[in-house]
């Protein structure tokens, strides 16, 4: 998977979203951004997500909140490519944050380290 997606990027100028883009895939990426957030508001907005599309079971709200803090573990644990930010990225907690307000820092973000602003 690691080759397709740096495969995916050799021309640059890229945006792509993942648990090990920063780390592993590309390592020397101009601009590394951590989105984060509260585990509990994080299974809040995918229990909203779920509820909202058509035709989908049915899920009570722990299992969301248990799903997501037992793939966060797997993660952050793994011996390999453990979930944690890149040492240059910027990180952004979102928990207390609309869409509209990440969209803005991510946006400040990239502007100011590719010397846009």
């Amino acid at each position: 998977m690691v080759d397709l997606q740096r495969k995916l990027g050799e021309s640059g100028r890229i945006v792509m979203e993942g648990r090990d883009i920063g780390n592993a895939v590309f390592p020397d990426a101009d601009v590394k951004i951590f989105l984060d957030a509260d585990p509990a508001v994080r299974s809040q907005r995918r229990y909203e997500q779920i509820e909202a599309a058509p035709a989908v079971a049915t899920v009570a709200p722990e299992s969301v909140l248990r799903e997501i803090r037992e793939r966060d573990q797997r993660d952050r644990t793994r011996a390999t490519s453990p979930l944690k930010p890149a040492p240059d990225a910027v990180v952004i907690d979102s928990t207390n944050l609309t869409l509209d307000e990440v969209i803005e820092r991510v946006e400040a973000i990239i502007r100011a380290r590719l010397g846009l602003a």
